[in-house]
């Protein structure tokens, strides 16, 4: 039985994690220590986080890391080249989430971050060629949608519309 976490997104996220690889494993999570890093932990995986380099410009402790296992969850859409670092991955395991582009919705933009914003809001089949490009075969996909407790036409609208895409993918 699963532990039931206030966020939808971490449930979810959680189960996948938990029916494709199974704790204990050694996990690299890129970006640094978060809620769900944290979760992974108390779950019986062993992570290690990113340090908060820029992944677009430095990407060595992604290529030096022993992990079998990487993690990025709603990462790559905050790189310039996502390409870059899914290719310099040395792992054998990948589990990504990515937020999809939505018709309705501007992709993100904090105005006081400049680090908190999105380069790419992805189509699935987008990311599908982006690991398939860097040598990446998806096992396992899965989208689900995360709706917000507002009121009006764009929140009815994310009660049915994905907005989140994860992967499970393989490297030989």
């Amino acid at each position: 039985m699963y532990k039931v976490y206030p966020d939808k997104r971490y449930n979810i996220t959680l189960n996948f994690l938990k029916e494709v690889q199974p704790a204990p494993r050694q996990v690299l999570d890129l970006g640094i220590s978060n809620p769900f890093s944290e979760i992974m932990t108390k779950e019986g995986y062993q992570v290690e986080n990113t340090k908060g380099e820029d992944l677009d410009e430095d990407f060595t402790n992604v290529e030096n890391s022993q992990a079998d296992l990487i993690t990025a969850f709603e990462i790559f859409e905050h790189l310039l080249a996502p390409y870059n670092v899914l290719k310099a991955m040395n792992a054998k395991y990948l589990i990504a989430s990515v937020p999809l582009k939505l018709w309705f919705a501007q992709a993100y933009r904090s105005k006081s971050d400049i680090r908190d914003r999105h380069y790419h809001e992805f189509e699935d089949w987008q990311f599908d060629w982006l690991l398939e490009k860097t040598g990446w075969k998806i096992q396992k996909r899965e989208k689900f949608t995360n709706p917000v407790n507002k009121i009006g036409f764009r929140p009815i609208l994310r009660y049915f519309t994905p907005r989140y895409y994860l992967v499970y993918a393989t490297k030989e």
